[in-house]
């Protein structure tokens, strides 16, 4: 049984004895089955030992059976926001049918130990397919599920522990920086690119106000994402990338019957076929040798960079994003994100 499991008849003294072999601050009180009936937090024992409660006595009157928890599809970018915003140190992660299956910890969240890469997301577009929407609010300002697009991202980064991060800004910039200012209420360190005149997807790093020393996280700031970080950062540096795409399957359907044809003879016949390409996810790796290759004051599109690295023959990598992916461009992309 997992340390921070315990038995609704445990007493007081066991469930303490279990929080300090865990180290979460919690217990999860959990019938035979692991469903979750509920919480029963430090702060909880010591209500009860404060009330003259004997430490042999039962946890089972001190349970918090009305405990927050969510599912394990639940991004961590949106767990680290709830936590937050509800000054949640702990949720339990429980699936569709009540069992406990893990527990978030705000410190884990956060990332333990900060890497020292840095992150440039893209934030300066002006989202012309989302006028009127975009006409006084900046694309990445839109919010999705009661928080702007950019600051999900933020956190997501922050969760990794990316903490020094960088916002290419134009449109509307000042919405922006009145909203994130330094980061410190984010856990990080945000700064600036202000782009005088569009640079394009890739121009605004080298506003960068020197070549970071660690491979750099560059991701456009109107993207719903679901990535692992850390490992998409190890699998750019374990093979020394030039550069590494972050990539998605799309899938397409052919809305009509396909043929297939041999010597003008008909030999086969796929209804409405469905084709899956890997397409670009807007979410790179970046050496220190490919971000001191980007020019500087022109607008350049980050794809270039790849096509350049290419025709040099320098070696890029794929990084496959498996869960959510989702880049808000249309209205009707922003639907599908609000769930409408």
């Amino acid at each position: 049984m997992t340390n921070y499991h315990i038995n609704p008849d445990a007493s007081l003294i066991e469930c303490m004895r279990s929080m300090d072999l865990s180290g979460a601050g919690i217990a999860l009180a959990v019938d035979s089955e692991f469903r979750l009936i509920g919480t029963i937090s430090d702060g909880d024992i010591r209500k009860a030992l404060v009330k003259g409660c004997p430490l042999d006595s039962s946890i089972d009157a001190h349970i918090n059976r009305n405990c927050f928890y969510v599912l394990p599809t639940v991004p961590r970018a949106e767990v680290l926001d709830i936590m937050q915003a509800r000054r949640f140190e702990q949720i339990p992660i429980v699936d569709e049918q009540g069992k406990v299956i893990g527990l978030h910890l705000l410190h884990d969240m956060l990332g333990n130990i900060p890497r020292p890469n840095w992150a440039v997301v893209m934030a300066g577009g002006q989202g012309m397919r989302l006028r009127p929407l975009t006409e006084n609010i900046p694309k990445p300002m839109v919010r999705v599920a009661g928080r702007p697009i950019l600051e999900r991202i933020i956190l997501h980064l922050v969760s990794y522990g990316i903490r020094r991060i960088f916002l290419s800004v134009n449109h509307l910039a000042q919405v922006i920086e009145d909203y994130f200012e330094d980061g410190s209420k984010y856990g990080a360190a945000i700064e600036y690119l202000r782009e005088d005149e569009p640079l394009g997807s890739g121009g605004a790093i080298s506003l960068l106000p020197e070549i970071p020393e660690h491979p750099l996280l560059v991701m456009n700031g109107d993207l719903v994402v679901d990535v692992n970080c850390g490992d998409m950062i190890e699998f750019h540096s374990q093979d020394d990338f030039y550069a590494t795409m972050g990539i998605y399957p799309h899938f397409l359907q052919v809305p009509y019957a396909c043929v297939e044809i041999q010597n003008n003879r008909l030999v086969g016949i796929e209804e409405k076929p469905v084709l899956e390409k890997m397409v670009n996810a807007g979410i790179y790796i970046l050496s220190t040798q490919a971000v001191a290759a980007i020019p500087k004051n022109i607008c350049f599109p980050i794809t270039t960079l790849f096509e350049d690295a290419l025709k040099k023959n320098l070696v890029c990598g794929t990084f496959a994003i498996e869960k959510e992916w989702l880049d808000i461009g249309s209205p009707h992309q922003l639907q599908q994100a609000r769930g409408e």
